[in-house]
């Protein structure tokens, strides 16, 4: 594993999963509920299932296909005018005031040194790219939605989603395209997820970040670097 003092000339890459780690919430979970909100879905049987697939998320073994089909169908029936005007008001009313100073001061810390800085989320594009742009990131690797002849999203994806095993791989093609490999950076990732282990076990300095339990353990067990962003208490 590199350090700084071994790696003074490599660019510093710094990734950041998303939900519960710069936000002290689900995105895609939260934009199910405002969906509800705003009319769009029934609350009872929409919200059953969109908390059924949050339970699956957490536990490991979301259906990926099936839960972007489901999380997008109001959102791809709708139409782009009117989706994107309500992704406005889910920035205003939900996302602008859970994003906390610490979360935004770590992203600038980064930023202002100069390192590549992306945001890397198993939440799909459409929800995630304002959430980004909102923290001043330009690079995001979300999980990508398939688009029709006319540009707006299907509901299919549309390659490998960006999550577990799929971030690292997405992640290695990200640098490729840009001349670059893992050898060539001095990379961090910070993630409170153990769906994000694999990407955690790849890059020079793994941060567990708000971890749940079990990630916790893992961090202390490896002696990897925790920082809880949203309280000081574990």
């Amino acid at each position: 594993m590199s350090t700084s003092s071994e790696s003074p000339n490599k660019p510093k890459l710094a990734l950041f999963d998303l939900d519960h780690t710069l936000l002290p919430l689900d995105s895609d979970h939260g934009w199910g509920e405002f969906s509800i909100d705003i009319g769009w879905c029934d609350r009872e049987a929409f919200g059953r299932q969109n908390d059924a697939f949050f339970a699956d998320y957490q536990a490991g073994r979301l259906n990926v296909p099936d839960y972007v089909r489901f999380a997008t169908a109001a959102m791809v029936q709708r139409g782009e005018a009117e989706a994107n005007a309500a992704h406005r008001r889910f920035m205003d009313e939900v996302i602008r005031p859970a994003m906390k100073p610490a979360a935004i001061a770590l992203v600038q810390e980064h930023l202002q040194a100069g390192d590549i800085v992306v945001i890397t989320s198993a939440t799909n594009e459409f929800v995630t790219r304002p959430i980004a742009l909102a923290f001043g990131v330009q690079h995001l690797l979300a999980t990508e939605l398939a688009r029709d002849a006319s540009g707006w999203f299907t509901g299919e994806i549309a390659g490998i989603p960006n999550m577990r095993e799929g971030k690292v791989v997405r992640m290695t093609d990200w640098l490729a395209a840009r001349d670059l490999a893992w050898e060539d950076v001095e990379s961090t990732f910070y993630s409170d997820s153990m769906n994000d282990v694999p990407l955690l076990e790849k890059v020079d300095h793994p941060v567990a970040t708000n971890p749940d339990a079990r990630l916790r353990a893992l961090a202390e067990e490896r002696g990897w670097r925790i920082v809880d962003l949203f309280s000081e208490a574990p």
